[in-house]
C-alpha cells in the first residue's frame, strides 16, 4: 500500500502560542477562539473555552488557522489527542496544526488516518518529564494513501457516523439543560405547579416551603465510599464482571449515565477489598483529587476510593440527587481539604443539609423530569453503538482491508 508524509500533504504544519498571562487585555470573552490541547477528543471544534483578544494575537506566537485544519495534541497527557477545526481558531503552542493541500488528501481522511495510527505516532513520543511529540515526528510521520475520490469515500462513511453522534449530543445537551432548569425551578425558584400562595418556614437553607424539611444528608439517603482490590491477587481482577469507576472513567466520558468501566473486578475483588457495590440508578461523585464529576450509574456497579456515591430513596430519587449534586460542587470544592490532594470526606458530606422536597412535588418533579432523562439515557445507548461500529470499521477501512471503492455514495452531491 502506498504511504505518504504528512509533510507531502500538508500546505502548512506549524503551531500556536498562548498570550501573557500577565496582560488580562490579552484575553476577551468576545475575542477569537483559542484551542487548547484538553480540548482536543477526537471532535470537531466549534468553541472554545477561553477566547484571545486581538492584542493577544498580534502579541504572541498564536496563529489563526482556517476551517478543516486538523489539530494534534503534541504534549503531555494528552499527547496524539485529535480535533479538527469546525470553524476558524487560533491554537497554542501545545497542538501542532495541519494544513492539508486539498489537490493531495481529504482533510477528514487525514484526520481518520492518524486517528487509526495514532498508536505508531505516540510511542516516537519522548521526554523525561512528560511525552513529547515535535513538529519534525509529525512531518515525517507516514499515513496510507489512497486515490482522493477513495479517500473522500473513507471520510463519508466515517464522517456520517461522527455526524450522528454530534446531532445525538446536541440534543442530549438540550435535554439535560430543560432538565437542569426544571430542578432549578422546582427547588430553588419553588416555582413548581401549586406554588401560588404557598407559606415558607425559615430554615438553615434560607426560606423554603412550609412543609418541606432540611436533614442531614445521612439521614435521607445512603452514601458508600470505594475501594480498590489487590493488584498483586490475579484473581481479583481476571475475568472481573463488576462494573469498577475511577475518576477518569468519569473526566473521560463527562457523561450523565455512565454503561462500562475501563476495568472490572471479580467477586472475590468487591469481598476482599471496600469497594462497595451498589444498584443501578445510585449517583457516583468524584471526591479525591477531581472533585465535582458527577454521573448516574446505568447498571449495578462499584467504584475505587476516589467517589462518594449517593444511593436514591423514595425521599430522594435518583434525578433529583444527580442535580443537586451538579449544584452543589463549587461548595463541594470549597469543603474538600488535604495537603498531597484535595479530598471531600465522606464525614464531611454525609453532615451536609440536604433539603427534601414533599412527596407530591417529588412526584410530580419525576413525571416532568424522568421522561427527558429516559431520552437522554437511550441517545447515550445509541452514540455507544455508533462509536463501537465507527471503531470497527475505522482500522479496516483505512488499513484497505474493507474495499470501499465500488460504493456509490454520491460524493460530490453530498458536497464531499
Amino acid at each position: 500500500m502506498e504511504t505518504a508524509t504528512l509533510a507531502s500533504l500538508c500546505s502548512q504544519i506549524s503551531s500556536g502560542g498562548t498570550p501573557s498571562r500577565k496582560r488580562p487585555e490579552y484575553f476577551s470573552q468576545s475575542g477569537h477562539l483559542w484551542v487548547k490541547s484538553q480540548e482536543l477528543i477526537d471532535r470537531p471544534i466549534t468553541d472554545t473555552s477561553e477566547k484571545i483578544s486581538d492584542l493577544g494575537l498580534s502579541n504572541s506566537s498564536a496563529k489563526y488557522y482556517a476551517a478543516h485544519t486538523v489539530l494534534i495534541a503534541m504534549y503531555g497527557a494528552t499527547v496524539g489527542q485529535l480535533g479538527i477545526l469546525g470553524v476558524p481558531a487560533t491554537v497554542n503552542q501545545a497542538i501542532c496544526a495541519l494544513c492539508v493541500d486539498p489537490e493531495r488528501a481529504d482533510y477528514r481522511y487525514v484526520y481518520y488516518a492518524l486517528m487509526a495510527t495514532r498508536h505508531d505516532l505516540t510511542v516516537q513520543a519522548a521526554g523525561a518529564a512528560q511525552q513529547n511529540l515535535n513538529q519534525g515526528l509529525i512531518r515525517a510521520f507516514e499515513i496510507p494513501l489512497f486515490p482522493l475520490r477513495l479517500q473522500r469515500s473513507i471520510a463519508y462513511i466515517l464522517g456520517n457516523l461522527d455526524d450522528l453522534i454530534e446531532n445525538n449530543l446536541r440534543r442530549i445537551n438540550i435535554l439535560e439543560e430543560i432538565a437542569r432548569l426544571l430542578y432549578r425551578e422546582y427547588f430553588a425558584h419553588f416555582r413548581f405547579p401549586g406554588h401560588e400562595g404557598i407559606d415558607f418556614a425559615d430554615t438553615e437553607l434560607g426560606l423554603v416551603p412550609e412543609g418541606w424539611e432540611v436533614l442531614p444528608t445521612s439521614e435521607v439517603i445512603e452514601s458508600v465510599g470505594g475501594g480498590t482490590p489487590s493488584r498483586a491477587i490475579d484473581e481479583y481482577w481476571l475475568d472481573g464482571n463488576i462494573q469498577w469507576y475511577t475518576p477518569s472513567d468519569l473526566t473521560r466520558h463527562r457523561s450523565t449515565f455512565v454503561f462500562d468501566s475501563g476495568e472490572k473486578i471479580s467477586e472475590l475483588g468487591l469481598m476482599h477489598s471496600s469497594a462497595k457495590l451498589f444498584p443501578a440508578g445510585s449517583v457516583m461523585l468524584t471526591s479525591r483529587a477531581t472533585i465535582g464529576e458527577v454521573s448516574i450509574a446505568a447498571s449495578e456497579a462499584s467504584t475505587n476510593q476516589g467517589f462518594i456515591t449517593c444511593i436514591p430513596s423514595d425521599r430522594l430519587t435518583t434525578n433529583y440527587l444527580y442535580f443537586w449534586l451538579l449544584e452543589n460542587v463549587p461548595l463541594f470544592e470549597n469543603l474538600a481539604g488535604g495537603a498531597t490532594f484535595k479530598e471531600l470526606r465522606k464525614s464531611t458530606f454525609r453532615e451536609l443539609p440536604a433539603l427534601v422536597p414533599d412527596k407530591q412535588v417529588m412526584a410530580g418533579f419525576e413525571r416532568r423530569v424522568g421522561p427527558i432523562m429516559t431520552l437522554v439515557n437511550n441517545l447515550l445507548r445509541q452514540n455507544a453503538v455508533l462509536r463501537a461500529t465507527h471503531d470497527l470499521l475505522l482500522p479496516r477501512l483505512v488499513s484497505g482491508e474493507l474495499d470501499v471503492s465500488s460504493l456509490d455514495l454520491e460524493l460530490e452531491a453530498e458536497g464531499v
